[in-house]
């Protein structure tokens, strides 16, 4: 574990991404203290006033109740990072589940568990989304178990897959001769190895529930009490797309962007760390791909002598 640790501070990468996502998480629970206004205070405006420019003031503008874009943005991170975290969380948890008792057990109730994933996973999860939240109505605890009872079926599928492998174990044979009841197999000696992979996914799936709340919101169906980057860009583009008032389209974009960013970043670093084979795969191999773009060439590796490269040529 502490050579895992070790391994992830030294990444640039993964420290760009946490040092993106621990900003974020600053902003928004020390929102109160860094945001110029209160959003929910009754401002009272001029028409002029009404998706005003940025200003001294305000230094991303106005938006179209005359309410300042910057307070606006600050406060809706803590929304985006409620659902995202909430509904990831839950998936981890079914998914894990989910993933763990159809791998090890297997049989009829493996098949059955995964013909179901299959048929969840060929279903658009956002044409779903749209249906269940127009049957149960808008709100910050519906959209976060749509998201959450939707966003398993990769992890479920991912722990499946180690677990068949895991399972099949030495220590895992000799525990079960001994006498140890499955459930205690599973929970003391199949899940700390997939553990750090459900994790790596977990994180992940933080920046799809970001994204799949943005997208209700935005289309109109978020909780209209509360602020979020979604509902922002909802306003933004029925009342300030005519107006070209770019400071407050541009502003809860770039907000989800730079979330789903540093989220992926950790995700991929941890991914890496977990699973060292993919370091070594094609796909990461700046060489690799270059002879695969191409077309077959096949390029000298650069622990070869430039002596043998040019003997083979010239025995060519």
């Amino acid at each position: 574990m502490a050579a895992a640790v070790k391994q992830y501070f030294r990444s640039p990468m993964g420290m760009t991404g946490l040092v993106m996502l621990l900003l974020v998480v600053l902003v928004a629970v020390f929102a109160p203290w860094l945001a110029p206004y209160n959003p929910k205070d009754m401002v009272h405006v001029q028409p002029e006033e009404i998706l005003a420019p940025p200003d001294g003031q305000h230094w991303l503008g106005r938006d179209d109740a005359g309410k300042d874009v910057l307070s606006l943005l600050i406060y809706g991170a803590r929304v985006s990072l409620v659902v995202g975290f909430t509904a990831s969380f839950m998936s981890m948890i079914i998914g894990t589940t989910v993933g763990l008792t159809a791998g090890y057990f297997g049989g009829r109730f493996g098949n059955i568990s995964m013909r179901f994933v299959d048929f969840l996973m060929v279903i658009p999860d956002l044409p779903l989304m749209l249906v269940i939240i127009a049957v149960m109505g808008r709100g910050l605890l519906n959209i976060i178990l749509v998201i959450g009872l939707l966003g398993w079926t990769y992890t479920a599928r991912l722990v499946r897959s180690q677990v068949l492998s895991v399972k099949e174990r030495q220590f895992v044979l000799r525990a079960h001769s001994l006498g140890a009841s499955d459930w205690r197999i599973i929970l003391r000696h199949v899940l700390p190895l997939v553990l750090p992979l459900i994790i790596a996914q977990a994180v992940l799936d933080i920046s799809v529930a970001i994204l799949a709340e943005s997208s209700l919101a935005f289309l109109g169906l978020g909780d209209p009490t509360l602020i979020s980057w979604g509902s922002m860009l909802n306003f933004a583009f029925e009342r300030a797309i005519s107006r070209q008032a770019w400071w407050f389209i541009l502003p809860p974009g770039f907000a989800i962007v730079w979330v789903s960013l540093s989220l992926i970043l950790i995700g991929n670093t941890l991914d890496q760390i977990v699973n060292p084979r993919l370091r070594s795969h094609h796909l990461f191999d700046p060489r690799g791909m270059v002879a695969l773009v191409v077309g077959g060439l096949v390029l000298p590796r650069r622990h070869e002598p430039a002596e043998a490269e040019q003997g083979r040529e010239a025995g060519a």
